[in-house]
């Protein structure tokens, strides 16, 4: 059965939605809102910590997955620069670097603006797209910040997409 098959309703709140993939994937996971959910999806390279919230101002369904990382001060250039080649090859959502609480981030917005609802399919393959993409970079940007390599070198490990699960 499809995940979306056990819902009949068109106005279920997408957190709840995301609740319930948690419960189905057996992902540890607290609502810290009504609107906004946290929760942690182990991955081949790392445990990520992913948290969705949802925005009734603008219709937005925001997801943010992170994971640790503490480049040295003087690779950060290499860093940013990889950045920029990663976000290009990314067709959903987009990856930046938070300095201050040195963190990778990975943020998409789904925006679904005059009243449409997610299906929990849709969700699902949102926060599948967000651990297989920060797999798919995270050799990568390892390379980036603590080789020798340069980014546009580091990169060549990340030409095929990663597989397994989320």
């Amino acid at each position: 059965m499809a995940l979306s098959e056990q819902y009949l309703e068109d106005d279920i709140h997408p957190i709840d939605i995301v609740e319930h993939l948690a419960e189905h994937h057996d992902w540890d996971f607290d609502r810290i809102a009504d609107d906004q959910i946290a929760m942690t999806v182990e991955g081949q390279w790392r445990t990520y910590s992913i948290t969705l919230a949802w925005s009734s101002y603008d219709e937005t369904l925001r997801l943010i997955c992170t994971f640790e990382m503490e480049p040295p001060t003087e690779r950060l250039g290499n860093l940013y620069e990889g950045l920029n080649s990663v976000n290009d090859q990314c067709w959903t959502g987009a990856f930046t670097y938070w300095a201050e609480e040195k963190l990778m981030v990975y943020r998409y917005g789904l925006v679904l603006s005059g009243g449409q609802v997610a299906a929990p399919d849709q969700i699902d393959t949102l926060i599948n797209a967000a651990v297989t993409n920060a797999e798919r970079y995270y050799p990568a940007f390892q390379l980036m910040v603590y080789s020798d390599q340069t980014p546009r070198q580091a990169l060549q490990v990340a030409i095929a997409e990663a597989y397994g699960r989320a």
